[in-house]
Order: C-alpha cells, then sequence, then structure tokens
C-alpha cells in the first residue's frame, strides 16, 4: 500500500515529482516483502474507492470521488437542503419553509457543523452546537415521551412561540490513577431540566442527550450486508457479546439490522435522515407526517401556519439522504509512523477490535454502484454492546439497556480537531480526550480498559497516536 507519509515527506522537502514517486515505488516493493505491512494497520484509504486525501477543515465535507457526473449533481443538490436555513411559514420561500415550531436547528448543518461532530455545552448557561435532548420515561414496552413537552426538550421556536424550555449541564471531576502512579481525571454531566410556559416536567422524565456525530462514511456502513454483521455478532468471544438490533423499516416487511443512531434505532441513512428533519428541525415528512408537539402545547398554541403536508417532500429528502449517504472518508495519515504503528499493534492487543473491527466488506447490493465490494475501515461492527453503569442513560428502551450503545465508527476520529476545533467524544461529550474516552469503557469492554491502563506511559502514547491516525 502506497504511504501517504512517504507522499507528504516528498512534497515537503520539494524533491520533485520523479523523485518522490521512486522513493513511493521503493517504499512499496518493501512492504511487499513484508506480510506484516500488507495488514490493514497499512491501508490509509479508509473509505476504500469512497477515501478522500483532504486532511484540512472540510476533511468531512467531500463528495465521494467514486460517484459518477450524474450522481455529484444529485450530491450538490442535497448539500444545498442539507446545509441551508429552513425558515417560519409562510414564507416566499415555499420550498424552506415549515420551521418548527419547536426546533433545536435551522438546518442539518447547524448540527453537523462542516459535516462534522457537535459539541457539548462548556458551562451552565452555553447553548448547545449540535446536541438535542431526548425525553424519556418507562414504559412497558419502552420509553415513553413526556406528557407536556414529548420525546425531546427543543430549545428555539419560531417568532410569536414560546420556547419549550432548557436543559443545563454541570460536570462533577471524578480522579483516577493508572497502575504506573499516572493520575488522570474524567468528568461525569449531571443535567438539569427547566419547563417553560407549558407546565412543569413530569419527575419521572429522564433527560437522554445525544451528540450529533461526523458524517463521514454512512453510505458504506449501509453497504454491509446483514449477514456480515450476523456473523461478527456469532464470533465475538466472552466478555464481548454485541447484539443486533431489529427496528422496523418502511420499505421491508420485515424488521431490519439498525445501524445508526446512538442505539442503532435506524435502519437506513434515509430513515436517519427523516427523524432527525421532523425530530429537531420541526419539518414533517412522509415517514413523519406530524412534529412532535403534545395536545397539552397544541391547546396553547392554537393554530399555527405550517408549511405543507409534507413539508420536505420525497424528493428533497432523498437529495439530502443521498448527500448525507455519499461524503467520502478522509484518508488516514502517518501510517507508516513507527509510533502509530506500534499503537495499532496495541490497539489490537488490549482487544479494541473486539468491537472496533478494522476491517469491513460492502455488499454487492449497495445503491452507489460504487460502494459494491469495497474493504473499508471504519472501526465499527454496528453491533450493540453493554459499556456499563457510567455510561448508561437513567433508563432503557424496551429490548435496549441503559448501558447499551452501538459501537461508534473511528474513521475520522483524529481529524475532529481539525474540522471541528474540538475533541468532545462519547454519546454526550462528557470525554475532553481519546484518552478520557477509553477510560469510560466499561461493561463489555472492561477488560480492554484495564490492558490499557497496564500499558506503560510509552505504550499508551503510541495507541493515542494510532487513533489519532484514524
Amino acid at each position: 500500500m502506497t504511504s501517504l507519509g512517504a507522499r507528504s515527506t516528498c512534497l515537503r522537502h520539494g524533491l520533485g515529482v520523479l523523485i518522490c514517486w521512486l522513493a513511493l515505488a521503493s517504499c512499496s516493493q518493501d512492504k511487499g516483502s513484508n506480510p506484516v505491512q500488507q495488514g490493514w494497520e497499512y491501508d490509509a484509504r479508509s473509505g476504500g474507492a469512497a477515501t478522500t486525501m483532504d486532511g484540512s477543515v472540510n476533511a468531512f465535507g467531500n463528495a465521494s470521488p467514486a460517484l459518477s457526473m450524474d450522481e455529484r449533481l444529485r450530491f450538490q443538490t442535497g448539500n444545498s437542503f442539507f446545509r441551508n436555513n429552513w425558515v417560519a411559514a409562510p414564507s416566499s420561500t415555499t420550498a424552506r419553509d415549515g420551521l418548527g415550531p419547536f426546533f433545536d436547528a435551522r438546518s442539518c448543518g447547524s448540527c453537523h457543523t462542516f459535516d462534522g461532530r457537535g459539541r457539548p455545552p462548556a458551562f451552565p448557561g452555553d447553548p448547545a452546537s449540535g446536541m438535542v435532548y431526548k425525553l424519556g420515561r418507562a414504559g412497558v414496552d419502552g420509553l415513553l415521551p413526556d406528557d407536556i413537552y414529548g420525546g425531546a426538550m427543543n430549545s428555539f421556536a419560531i417568532p410569536g412561540v414560546e420556547p419549550e424550555g432548557r436543559v443545563e449541564v454541570a460536570y462533577v471531576e471524578e480522579p483516577g490513577n493508572y497502575p504506573d502512579g499516572t493520575v488522570y481525571s474524567l468528568r461525569r454531566p449531571v443535567y438539569k431540566v427547566y419547563g417553560g410556559v407549558y407546565g412543569a416536567v413530569d419527575g419521572a422524565t429522564h433527560v437522554l442527550p445525544r451528540i450529533a456525530p461526523q458524517m463521514i462514511g454512512m453510505g458504506l456502513l449501509e453497504a454491509v450486508d446483514q449477514a456480515t454483521l450476523q456473523r461478527i455478532a456469532g464470533s465475538q468471544v466472552a466478555p464481548v457479546s454485541g447484539t443486533l438490533r431489529y427496528v422496523p423499516d418502511p420499505i421491508a416487511a420485515h424488521p431490519v439490522v439498525g445501524r445508526f443512531g446512538w442505539k442503532a434505532g435506524q435502519p437506513s441513512v434515509r430513515t436517519q435522515t427523516a427523524a432527525a428533519f421532523v425530530n429537531d428541525i420541526g419539518i414533517t415528512n412522509t415517514l413523519h407526517e406530524k412534529e412532535d408537539i403534545t395536545s397539552a402545547q397544541w391547546g396553547r398554541l392554537g393554530t399555527l401556519p405550517d408549511g405543507g403536508h409534507p413539508e420536505i417532500d420525497d424528493d428533497m429528502l432523498d437529495a439530502v439522504a443521498f448527500y448525507s449517504a455519499t461524503l467520502a472518508v478522509p484518508a488516514r495519515r502517518n501510517v507508516d509512523d513507527p509510533a502509530v504503528v506500534r499503537g495499532a499493534r496495541n490497539f489490537t492487543a488490549v482487544r479494541c477490535t473486539s468491537c472496533h473491527v478494522p476491517v469491513l466488506t460492502t455488499g454487492s447490493q449497495a445503491v452507489v454502484a460504487a460502494y459494491r465490494n469495497q474493504t473499508i475501515h471504519p472501526f465499527t461492527d454496528l453491533l450493540l454492546h453493554d459499556m456499563g453503569s457510567g455510561l448508561a442513560d437513567p433508563i432503557g428502551d424496551g429490548i435496549v439497556g441503559a448501558g447499551e450503545w452501538r459501537t461508534p465508527p473511528l474513521w475520522g476520529l483524529g481529524l475532529i480537531a481539525v474540522v471541528n476545533k474540538h475533541t468532545f467524544l462519547l454519546h454526550d461529550g462528557r470525554a475532553r480526550t481519546i484518552e478520557e474516552a477509553i477510560l469510560w469503557h466499561d461493561g463489555e469492554a472492561a477488560s480492554s480498559r484495564s490492558a490499557f491502563k497496564s500499558l506503560n506511559a510509552a505504550e499508551r502514547a503510541d495507541l493515542l497516536r494510532f487513533m489519532e491516525s484514524l
């Protein structure tokens, strides 16, 4: 595999195109003689044919280079509806009206800044950017919405409508130490929800915070066959025992594997997109014909104008879903750096790869032809795993336990700091660094966390350097 590190070195020293390519050829020959260097550790093309070499602030916003010309035009259409703000109805911009009445963002791009990752509030009163607060209380078959505020506490409202309320977060530091004596501190979030003019939040209702993740590679994950995921689930060895979540699908006549969302609640990019439109922006669509507004709220709101029925038609919804599915995956950096190579081996040795599976192959039926039969490196198994009580929601969701989370893909991890200027990780952004995210692992991942802590300082640094190369 051609080395990106070798490419950048050649260009940096200005040795000229010919010399650079000679060096690359030499490197390639060296790797061919070493079986280890032919492994996934050295493959910079994380997204296969859908890999972009852009490592800049725009790294998450590129079209897959594998798209045809017609597909690129469709990508651009979807990009427009992803980024531009929706407005309250009635408006002269009828294709983009219908915002709210309650919402968390005016566009998809408001949460997924530069197609990247949201961040949590830094202090009480700091507005979140790309973070939503679901609400739920225990029901017989799963979560029930709050009687007054429904399934989420939206932070904003259209002109003339009072916002629902607000959620504030404070952090409690929890110190710890490694076996070698090195100290660390993790911060545990504490949430407090404040209802607005519509009434008090039910005392049994809990806040379930969710950070907007980076958007890259979703179409590739959708293209992995269900049978592949079933084989992975069947091959995992205790204490790791991931499970597939089967959810209703508007196309299939039977439940299918959930792949998207922190709890794997959505089966496809299209259903994930449709749910985000209605829940986060207040835009109805053919999959969700009504906004999340309770009868108690309607009683106070009365009649409000809307943007039509539905407010986004299927052509626009499909364009945004296509855009979301075909964002390219940034290439890894520094794959030949000895510290990165050592870190990859440590990553495997402590069994991070049990859940963060480094190699998947897409199936032969992907909607985008260029996404078929691709070898990709998302570092996920798309399965639900029990991550322990420390990361658990206050309440479970039916068959999905409070502490169960879908393994998040790690591709693009090292570029979040470049694109979004922060490194807040996990479902609620509590981890300030990759290291803190590892230290929060528990449950099925407790043995991997312990193995990571048992590494010496240099070995831990190598592992983190590898993860920064993703």
